[in-house]
């Protein structure tokens, strides 16, 4: 079952075309890496799909649901509000600085938004969170604020937030990208235990060799174009295009 299309997307600002007709299919299940260097339209095609940019042409599909379209004149045209809305439940967002709210809890950050948007009753949002740190390994940091916490515990507390909301499928920007080396290791453990419990997940990352772990497809993104679309194997190990070659030299992969 496809749970995301993003089919055909175009986006530019101003005069800069930063996705040149961007086609990209998410299954139920399926982790997909993003792969590319700095500038290649990475974060801006997962902005478009989560709905924080506008596309200017191409459309979003989340479970045959159309979020955006274009239209027969070439314009593109959103559902309305409360469409939006109901598609936004479908997925998650853990962005590259946690973006936790500093003066609420561990508990607060986690059930704010189950308890306002999703109008779950208290108790219930406490019980589903507390689930969730227990199995981040952090069940002790609930009544603690994120400036008491590691960087890696305060990813884990978003991906935690995210989860709570019960998505279909998750966006993950680079979630090592701010975590000293050190701390790497266990926001990746936790997103590679997500998969082995059948999470749909989209993943923009620098880390190679954690992308050819998890990931069941690969794209590879230079200059807001898909260069190469294939295995893990194929794409990283094995990849046909001049520019994927020359990207993967500086990275080793086993």
């Amino acid at each position: 079952m496809k749970v995301l299309e993003l089919n055909n997307i175009k986006k530019a600002f101003g005069d800069l075309s930063v996705l040149q007709d961007i086609t990209v299919t998410v299954n139920k299940g399926e982790v997909v890496a993003i792969i590319g260097p700095s500038g290649s339209g990475k974060s801006t095609l997962l902005r478009c799909a989560t709905l924080l940019e506008t596309i200017d042409s191409g459309e979003i599909i989340y479970l045959g649901e159309h979020a955006a379209r274009t239209d027969a004149s070439g314009h593109v045209q959103y559902e309305d509000a409360e469409q939006l809305k109901n598609i936004r439940s479908y997925f998650g967002l853990v962005f590259q600085n946690f973006n936790l709210f500093p003066h609420y809890s561990v508990m607060k950050n986690v059930t704010d938004a189950l308890i306002s948007v999703q109008k779950v009753q208290k108790g219930k949002a406490k019980e589903r969170a507390s689930a969730l740190l227990e199995k981040m390994g952090l069940q002790d940091k609930a009544d603690c604020y994120p400036y008491q916490l590691s960087g890696g515990q305060q990813q884990r507390v978003s991906i935690v937030r995210a989860l709570a909301m019960n998505p279909e499928v998750l966006f993950f920007d680079e979630p090592t990208s701010a975590l000293d080396p050190e701390l790497t290791g266990e926001v990746l453990k936790v997103i590679r235990s997500l998969s082995e419990d059948n999470m749909t997940m989209v993943i923009v990352t620098h880390e190679m060799q954690f992308a050819q772990q998890i990931a069941d497809t690969v794209y590879f993104m230079d200059a807001g174009r898909v260069v190469e679309k294939g295995s893990p194997e194929s794409v990283l190990q094995s990849p046909k295009e001049e520019r994927t070659q020359r990207f993967l030299e500086r990275y080793s992969t086993p």
